[in-house]
């Protein structure tokens, strides 16, 4: 399988590059920063703005499907400033999938997104209100344009994140009653990623990971 992975240069996107190139798969990688990504056997890297549907035309030209990773770097203005990221990068994105391909899509945003935020108990939805409602809050949009496309698509929720090495150990959430908090590596979220792009069965699904 070829794989877009677009966030590839640090984060849950460069585990899920290394985690692609190591289950066989040839991975295009798309990031501002590809000076940061190692060149290896069967990755292609792609300088780009994610929200650039000229770039995004590119990068999804000839692949199999889109993995969306993309982050921010989390700072105190992340209280009062708006976040736009999520949204804009998918809206330019699911328009150009559902026209010309691929139709598979795996986006990873996170638990607190969309109805995951059922979730939460008080006290981790306060502070989680607190400090992260501005990303949330596009997080859930681009949710929302996802479910609302004709792509087959996967919306994968992790916990708090670790750097912790792959466990293969982790828990995959799909029913809200099973829904908690917790934590998990950004491997384990990698590993997870790559089976769900090889099982039917994740298509339309939004699971919570947790160890």
């Amino acid at each position: 399988m070829r794989i877009l992975v677009i966030g590839a240069s640090r984060g849950i996107g460069r585990a899920v590059v290394d985690a692609a190139l190591e289950a066989g798969h040839s991975v295009r990688a798309l990031a501002r920063h590809v000076e940061r990504i190692e060149p290896r056997d069967r990755l292609e890297t792609l300088a780009g703005d994610a929200t650039d549907a000229a770039v995004l035309r590119q990068a999804i030209d000839g692949v199999d499907a889109v993995v969306m990773t993309l982050g921010i770097r989390e700072s105190v203005a992340m209280l009062w400033q708006d976040v736009t990221l999520f949204s804009t990068a998918t809206a330019a994105l699911v328009p150009l999938m559902e026209k010309n391909g691929p139709r598979r899509l795996i986006a990873v945003t996170g638990i607190g997104a969309g109805d995951s935020r059922a979730a939460l108990s008080g006290p981790e939805r306060c502070g989680h209100r607190i400090i992260f409602s501005k990303p949330y809050r596009d997080k859930t949009r681009q949710e929302e344009i996802i479910r609302a496309s004709r792509l087959d698509w996967t919306l994968v929720r992790p916990t708090i994140l670790t750097n912790n090495r792959a466990s293969g150990d982790y828990r995959v959430m799909v029913e809200p009653k099973d829904w908690r908090m917790g934590m998990i590596s950004r491997a384990d979220v990698a590993d997870y990623v790559i089976r769900a792009l090889q099982d039917p069965a994740t298509i339309g699904t939004a699971p919570v990971l947790a160890r």
